[in-house]
């Protein structure tokens, strides 16, 4: 069964930047649409941003302008450019196919704190 393994988060301070990765075990990778979720403490998980297999992307009101998804099918990999990072935005950050779920992986934490 297909598998994303998502990587990247950190520590970083108001206004910083971090790029996630998420990387696919399925050869069929590039025919899925692929989104960034993220479940903040104490909240639903919810979708942030979402890239097609042509590249279409589609993003929340909240990070638009701030951040950017980009993917690379030879690599089976989705990428998250996150800029100007607020408290907000901490969160454990997830990748899946919102068009069929599947397992989650086990996500990675991006912490925005001075």
């Amino acid at each position: 069964q297909a598998q994303f393994v998502e990587s990247g988060g950190g520590l970083v301070q108001p206004g910083g930047s971090l790029r996630l990765s998420c990387t696919a075990s399925d050869r069929q990778f590039s025919r899925y649409a692929i989104g960034w979720y993220r479940q903040a403490p104490g909240k639903q998980r919810e979708l942030v941003v979402s890239i097609t297999g042509g590249g279409f992307s589609n993003y929340v009101n909240d990070v638009k302008g701030r951040f950017t998804i980009s993917r690379d099918n030879a690599k089976n990999t989705v990428y998250l450019q996150m800029n100007s990072l607020k408290p907000d935005d901490t969160a454990v950050y997830y990748c899946n196919c919102p068009e069929d779920l599947i397992p989650w992986g086990q996500g990675t934490q991006v912490t925005v704190s001075s």
